[in-house]
Formats: structure tokens, C-alpha cells, sequence
């Protein structure tokens, strides 16, 4: 076979996947910190690569945070990026290059799950809907940055790409088991959209009451037993941890301490409506946040694929020229609106900028003793975690409620935080990071604005080995 037909047919297998993954890879790269969301499933990797049966080691025992968290999702990606990170650690790059690896592993698994919903997509609705989800889902800046973090809602979605494409094809069955795992190891909250497809399977008969409850029992069973037998290991105690966080967040309720193509495919209000339902039964629950019903994008994005591809069909009668040109508009707009969303976003890991200016301009490579950093709660959620440490002579202490006050009879040679000044201290520079959007008159309209977040401090009673002529702050 010539090489050219080679080449043709596998763009026309995997072109779509690689302008979605090349998009997910480039903000990856340019951003590669992640925030307190991410910090579990961020520590819980970086501590099966490098400490990895040694469990006392392990950050979360240190800090358990409000309600445990399963480390099924974990383990995935880290036994799948293990190859590449032993390399990376055997040229002696910096680990953070392992968390770019690792969260670009999360991006190959969620893209792909995401594949299989869009072959789906191909065979019942065409390839010119599955082109139009594709060009969506790219000119969105949301689902392709989030896919690459390692949140459980991100976790979760990989399922809930699998539940779509099953459902798609028919296989009724298998898309309530893909839920029920994605509810009660990864979110529980995916039963708000568990709850209403499973009712429209029954309503529409495409399933028998019993042979469902059979498959979801068997299902549940699985689950539970699996995130348990995992999970009471890791957390040396019997724990489901995802019931504990329905627990907390829906009956504690502790939490808060896009549709045009059903008009025209009838075959999209039977897809659309349970996931509408999730939209608004999730609007009931106090704390909200995009990244709660990320799962509803991809069904969302193949009713407005319809949408435009029925537009673009009849781009030349008259009416339609104008409804055209409007959906081309909203296309220029949704990619403007990403630029700026991103650019924001690339603003909005200061910690993780400060303190690897810190190693960068400040290695002590003649040092003896250890040179500790001690980095506060607010530097801590802002783009730091253990992936962003070196090597000795770096030591770092994310001690809590240590006051301000206290800070100059502690012997640490830095610190990392939200305070301009610290008695005993030094401010050595400031990292900048996101503030607001400003609008304004001319090119660009809008502008990013930014403001001082975090400081980086030297002990004055420490010997600056550089003899350096810090900027201040």
C-alpha cells in the first residue's frame, strides 16, 4: 500500500484525535500547575511514582482533607505513566516534568473514551455532525483544559463518555453499569444524571425493570467492593470513600463551608432531556461550579453538532444565509472567548511560577545544611504540590496555622505566601497572578489584569551564599 494511502487513512481514523489532543497537550505545557481542587489525586500520583509501596510516606496521612478520596483513578494513571516518568527521572529532569507526563496520560485516557462517544456520534448522525462536534468541543475552552486535570470529576467523565457511546449504540445496559461505577467510586453526584437516563430507558421500554435492576446490583456490588478493598488499604481504615463524601456534601449539605439541535433531529430530546435534568437538579445543590456538570458537555455539544449541521446544510436558501452567518459569528466569538479564558488561566498558578523563580535564581549549589521553604495554605492551593520540589538541599514544610507572628522564631530560609512583609524577613520578589478582565476602548477590548499574589521571603538571619540584588517587592 502507498505510503500516501497510509497516511490518508490514518488522518481519517485519528486526525480529529490529534487536533483534540494537540489543543489539550498546548495547555498542558503552558500550564502545568494545578490548584487545590487537584491536590489529592496530584499527591496521590506523585506518591505511587516516587514513594510507592512506602505508604507512610504518603502526603495524604499528613493531610487528609475534609472527606476521603479514592485512589482508583490514581493508580490508573500513574501505572500508565510510569514508563515515561522513570525516564524522566533517570535523565534527572525536574519532577514536574512527570506531572506534565501524568496529566497528559489522564488527557490520551479521557480523549480516548471521548472517541469512542464520537464514533457513536459518526455512525447514527453522520460525519458532517461528527465534524461540527469535534470543531465545537475545540473552540470550547473548558472541556479540553479540565480533561487533563486529575479531578474526580474528570475521572468521572472518562466513564460517562463510555455511558453516552454505549447508549448511542443501543447497549442500554452497559451505560447504566459505565454510571453506576462512575457514581460510587468517582462522584457521587453522577446519579443526578444516572437517575433520569435510567428513567428514560425505562419510560421508552428500551429496558426491562428487572434485567436492569439485576445489572446495576451486580454492577453496584463490583464498585463498592472494589473502591473498598483499594481504598481501606491506602487509607489504613475501612473506608467507601465516596459515600462519605455523599455523606458530607449532600446530607450534611457542607459543600458550599448550551440545545438548539432538539428542534431539529427528533431523535436529540430523547438524548438532551435526562442531561438537561442533571443541569438543573444540580442547580438545587448550594456550592456550583463548572467543573460539577462537565459531564453533560459532550451531549450537550452533539445537540448543537445537529443543530449546526442541519444550518449548514441549508446555508444557501435565503433565511438560512442570515442564521449562518450568525452561527460562523458565535464560532469567532466562542474561539475569542477561549483565548482570553486561557490567558486568564495561564495567570492563575502564581505559587507554582514563584517558587520555581525561587529554584531557578537562587541555587544554593554550594550549601551544606538543608534550605527549608516553608509554603502557607494560600501558596499551597495556587499551584504547588510535592511534583514542584527538588532535591536537596531543598526541604519544604507545608505546616498549618502557623501565624505571621510566629514566622520570624521559625528557622526556615524562606517562605512562599500571601503576605507583602514578614517581620525577621526579607522580601525577595513578587509573583503576579490573575485579578480581573477589564473592558476598554480600542484593540484589545478586553484586558487581563493582574496583581501581586504571592511573596517569596529570605531569613535575615540566613547568609545569602549569592551575594544577590533581589528585585524587592
Amino acid at each position: 500500500m502507498p505510503t500516501d494511502t497510509k497516511m490518508a487513512k490514518f488522518l481519517q481514523s485519528y486526525g480529529y484525535d490529534l487536533i483534540l489532543g494537540a489543543i489539550a497537550a498546548i495547555y498542558v505545557v503552558m500550564s502545568p500547575y494545578t490548584k487545590v481542587e487537584e491536590s489529592f489525586n496530584v499527591q496521590s500520583m506523585h506518591d505511587i511514582l516516587y514513594h510507592r509501596h512506602r505508604l507512610d510516606s504518603y502526603d495524604h496521612l499528613e493531610f487528609p482533607g475534609v472527606v476521603p478520596r479514592t485512589f482508583i483513578g490514581a493508580f490508573i494513571v500513574s501505572f500508565l505513566a510510569s514508563p515515561v516518568v522513570s525516564f524522566i527521572t533517570w535523565l534527572g529532569f525536574p519532577k514536574i516534568y512527570s506531572l506534565v507526563a501524568a496529566r497528559l496520560v489522564l488527557g490520551c485516557i479521557i480523549l480516548s473514551t471521548l472517541r469512542f462517544f464520537r464514533i457513536q456520534i459518526r455512525k447514527k448522525f453522520g460525519p458532517q455532525v461528527e465534524s461540527f462536534f469535534v470543531l465545537l468541543t475545540s473552540l470550547q475552552f473548558h472541556f479540553l483544559f479540565y480533561c487533563t486535570r486529575p479531578l474526580p470529576n474528570i475521572l468521572a467523565l472518562g466513564l460517562v463518555n463510555l455511558a453516552y457511546g454505549n447508549w448511542l449504540k443501543g447497549n442500554f445496559y452497559s451505560a447504566l453499569s459505565f454510571l453506576i461505577f462512575s457514581t460510587l467510586i468517582f462522584r457521587c453526584d453522577v446519579m443526578l444524571l444516572l437517575g433520569p437516563i435510567g428513567l428514560e430507558f425505562l419510560l421508552t421500554r428500551s429496558i426491562s425493570f428487572w434485567k436492569a435492576l439485576k445489572y446495576c446490583v451486580g454492577t453496584a456490588v463490583v464498585a463498592v467492593g472494589l473502591t473498598i478493598s483499594v481504598d481501606s488499604i491506602m487509607w489504613k481504615k475501612f473506608v467507601w470513600p465516596e459515600f462519605e463524601v455523599f455523606w458530607f456534601n449532600s446530607i450534611l449539605n457542607r459543600s458550599s463551608d448550551w440545545g438548539l439541535g432538539t428542534v431539529f433531529d427528533r431523535r436529540v430530546p430523547f438524548l438532551i432531556l435526562p442531561v438537561l435534568s442533571f443541569v438543573i437538579l444540580y442547580s438545587k445543590l448550594p456550592h456550583k461550579e463548572l467543573r460539577f456538570i462537565i459531564s453533560s458537555v459532550p451531549m450537550l455539544n452533539l445537540s448543537a453538532a445537529v443543530a449546526a449541521s442541519r444550518i449548514y446544510n441549508n446555508r444557501k436558501k435565503t433565511i438560512w444565509k442570515l442564521v449562518n452567518m450568525v452561527m460562523l459569528a458565535l464560532f469567532v466569538i466562542s474561539a475569542g472567548c477561549t483565548i482570553v479564558t486561557f490567558m486568564a488561566s495561564y495567570n492563575n498558578y502564581p505559587s507554582g511560577y514563584a517558587l520555581r523563580r525561587l529554584h531557578q535564581i537562587s541555587h544554593p549549589a554550594n550549601v551544606v545544611g538543608e534550605e527549608w521553604v516553608h509554603i502557607d495554605t494560600f501558596g499551597a492551593m495556587n499551584g504547588i504540590s510535592r511534583f514542584c520540589e527538588e532535591a536537596f538541599p531543598w526541604r519544604y514544610s507545608k505546616e498549618e496555622e502557623v501565624g505571621v507572628e510566629e514566622l520570624r522564631n521559625r528557622n526556615f530560609t524562606y517562605l512562599v505566601n500571601e503576605h507583602p512583609s514578614v517581620d525577621g524577613y526579607k522580601c525577595l520578589f513578587s509573583e503576579e497572578g490573575f485579578d480581573r478582565l477589564e473592558l476598554r476602548r480600542g484593540f484589545p477590548p478586553i484586558v487581563l489584569v493582574k496583581r501581586a499574589k504571592v511573596y517569596v521571603h529570605r531569613n535575615r538571619k540566613k547568609e545569602d551564599h549569592l551575594h544577590k540584588k533581589w528585585p524587592g517587592c
